[in-house]
């Protein structure tokens, strides 16, 4: 299987990978889209399009109820939502369509099975939960806690890095694998026309198989988030 080309744009020290850029920003586009189209003339029966909005931000919430103390659920429930309706996109953004330039160069693809955006992302994550611990708790609750028992100091740090690489290779690994996939399907489809039909129904199953995996890797990693946010923010951690 031939190594993708990626469009890059370089600005002095810096590389952009244009294709991801593009497709972030098309992610983000489809978030606010459906938010704002499905919260509009919202009724105190909800129904259609408000009754799928309220359903989702209902599931997230019971993802922070679990982990995060009631006077902080509400809080965090917008960022949760967030992150949640963010990755999901994410994550099935490339299984729909296969778009490259006669020169082979890759122009849509899911950003998180890009390696990089997914380190980017499981960074961000990180230095919000110990931001918002230090923020709640103050710097010393909060460096007491990584130092508590002080003879597990350097095990605590060594989780706290493993929680960050783990959280991005997760991602990375179940989205990257899914798209793989996907390419020897539809390269199966062009080496004769008689495989065309059976790629074809593979193809319709193996979709909607990822389609089921991107979202459970985008409620894997909401949990997660919530999960490492109340342990540096909640007061019951003390």
């Amino acid at each position: 299987m031939e190594e993708a080309k990626i469009p890059m744009l370089k600005l002095g020290p810096i590389t952009f990978n244009l294709t991801l850029l593009a497709v972030c920003i098309v992610t983000i586009a489809i978030v606010f889209a459906f938010v704002f189209w499905s919260s509009r003339q919202m009724k105190l029966k909800p129904e259609g399009k408000q009754t799928a909005l309220e359903y989702l931000i209902s599931f997230v919430n019971g993802i922070g109820e679990e982990h995060l103390d009631s006077s902080l659920q509400k809080s965090y429930s917008l960022l949760l939502f967030t992150i949640f309706l963010f990755v999901a996109v994410a994550n099935n953004l490339g299984l729909f369509t296969k778009l490259e330039t006669v020169n082979g160069y890759t122009l849509w693809t899911s950003p998180t099975a890009n390696l990089a955006f997914d380190l980017a992302l499981s960074l961000f994550i990180t230095l919000m939960v110990h931001i918002e611990g230090i923020r709640r708790r103050g710097l010393g609750a909060h460096l007491k806690r990584l130092a508590t028992p002080w003879p597990m100091t350097p095990m605590n740090l060594l989780e706290e890095f493993t929680n960050f690489l783990s959280l991005a290779i997760r991602l990375f690994g179940n989205i990257f694998a899914g798209e793989v996939v996907t390419g020897l399907i539809v390269q199966l489809a062009n080496y004769r026309i008689y495989w065309w039909p059976i790629a074809f129904l593979v193809n319709m199953t193996w979709t909607a198989f990822s389609v089921f995996i991107s979202c459970i890797q985008a409620f894997v990693f909401t949990k997660l988030t919530a999960t490492y946010l109340g342990k540096k923010v909640n007061e019951s951690e003390e």
